[in-house]
Order: C-alpha cells, then structure tokens, then sequence
C-alpha cells in the first residue's frame, strides 16, 4: 500500500501534495530550466489552476498526467507560459542604454572608420518578453545609426512564452508605457493610437524594419540562433534557472560574441559561477574578449 501524501497548505482551490509539486518543480526545470524553489508552490498553483479546471480536469495529478503525455508537446509550451514572469519596462535599466551611448556606439563608429568592423550590428535580446527591451534596442541603435546612415541593424527578440512573443510583434501597448521612453525617441518611432487604438501607441515602420521574433528555449542550446551578435541582452532572467542550467546558459551566451562583444545581465545577476573569464567593463556589463564567436571559426 503507498503511503499517504502530505498536503501543503496552497493557496486556490486544488491541493497539491508534495510529491506532486516535486514532480512538477522536475518537469519545468528540465524544460525550461526554471528553478521553482519551495516558495513558490503558491505561484504554480496560482497560475496553473484555471489552466487545470479549463482542460476538464480535477486535479494537479491529472494535469501532471496529461502535460507529460506522449504528443502533448504543445500543453507543456502552455503550461510554461502560465508561469513565466513578463514584468518589463522600456529603457529598464537606463545605465545599460547610457552605455551603449557613451562607449559602445563612438567604438563601433571608430573600428568601423579604421576598416575593423563592418557596418553591420547584430543584437540579441534574450528573453524578450512583451517586447520593451528589444524595441528600446531598436531605437537607441537606429536613433545613432539610421536606415541611410550606411549601417545596418538587425534585433533579433526571442523568448519561451509564446503569449508574450505574440505580443511582442503586435509591437502595441498602453500609453501609460510610453513615460519610460524619452521624448525624442517617443517622437521618432512610436505611432499615437487614435479612434478605436486613442490611449494605445504602435511601433512604427523602423522599428518593425530591423526586429525578427523566435521562440527559443534557454535551457536548449540546441535551438539557438547562431551568432556572432554584438550584443546579447539576458537580463533578469537566468535568476529564474538552476544553477548548473544558468552556468552552462551563460557559458553558451558569451561563445555568441565576437571578441569585441558585450554581453548584458539584470542588476542581480552575474557570472558567478561560471568557468568563463569574461571582463566585466561596467555594472552588469561583460566583454568577452579572446572568446571565438559561436558558428565561427577563430582566425
């Protein structure tokens, strides 16, 4: 006879015995590699419930049960994005974009001039969520380097939830948004919603011009974009990962740089832990240096 299973105390409706969230704390961290300590049981139950009742089902086992089921790929895509945390803003961060200003972009015009760089500027915004980041990219980048200035840009934006990718591309938000942007670039890239869209604001055509979107998976490197990039951007999300997943996230991360790279992280994280030997130049802020560019051989 097995033996009975505790049951915590959840918040909502659905109990969830230990050994149930046990499963499930192995479940998202093998396919997403997001660590759900024991403190957050209350928020897989929280956001994991409607999901439950709305497929029919009566309990976590169930669920568990279904999700993991040969062929149902595509319920645990949904199941990940019922938890993922989409909490962003434009410009978040504004030392980062400060940065970009005063050191990267006079770099960039100065190795290109010299004939050590081509015009050509890949960027990555790695966990893009609802799409602020790699929009506030899009317009710090093209606000230096616009469409006939000779230089080109590309932004590619991925992340793991598919409903924050989808709203990542409408490239729509609230007017409240807009008060983290600064007026000149408000001005020059961001479209003022009227009729059915007054109190929204719409990307414009630049912005759209130099964005791609793809869903990819942190913890799969497998299914990642090859580089170089000249910039990647990670920020405030392996703080979600284990620490063997977030090591080897960002190991795979720094080979994406060319030697002259720059890789971004959120405010609380760093490369801790890590064997990598990247420079950190500013807050947050890594150069991987002597680092050959994932995809491409050294020369």
């Amino acid at each position: 006879m097995a033996p009975a299973e505790t049951v915590l105390p959840v918040v909502g409706p659905l109990p969830l015995s230990e050994r149930e969230f046990s499963l499930f704390q192995l479940l998202v961290e093998r396919e997403a590699g997001i660590h759900l300590g024991p403190s957050k049981q209350a928020l897989l139950v929280g956001r994991l419930s409607r999901r439950v009742r709305a497929l029919g089902l009566t309990s976590f086992g169930a669920y568990y049960r279904f999700v993991t089921a040969r062929g149902n790929e595509a319920e645990r895509v949904r199941m990940i994005d019922c938890l993922c945390t989409n909490e962003t803003h434009f410009f978040r961060e504004p030392e980062h974009f400060a940065f970009l200003r005063q050191r990267v972009f006079p770099e960039w015009t100065r190795r290109a001039a010299q004939g050590l760089m081509a015009r050509r500027v890949r960027v990555w915004s790695a966990g893009c969520s609802t799409g602020e980041e790699p929009y506030s990219l899009a317009m710090e980048l093209l606000s230096h380097f616009p469409p006939d200035s000779g230089w080109e840009v590309e932004v590619l934006a991925t992340d793991l939830s598919t409903w924050a990718l989808e709203r990542a591309r409408q490239g729509l938000w609230p007017m409240e948004k807009a008060a983290s942007i600064p007026r000149p670039l408000l001005r020059a890239f961001m479209l003022k919603g009227v009729r059915s869209q007054e109190g929204w604001m719409q990307a414009g055509p630049e912005l759209r011009e130099v964005l791609r979107f793809a869903r990819v998976n942190l913890n799969d490197e497998r299914g990642w974009p090859q580089g170089p990039f000249e910039l990647v951007f990670c920020r405030n999300v392996l703080i979600y990962f284990g620490a063997q997943a977030r090591a080897q996230a960002l190991s795979a991360l720094l080979r994406r740089l060319p030697p002259t790279g720059y890789l971004f992280l959120g405010h609380a994280e760093s490369l801790t832990g890590t064997a990598e030997s990247a420079r950190c130049v500013a807050p947050n802020v890594y150069c991987a240096r002597g680092s050959p560019p994932a995809g491409v051989s050294p020369t």
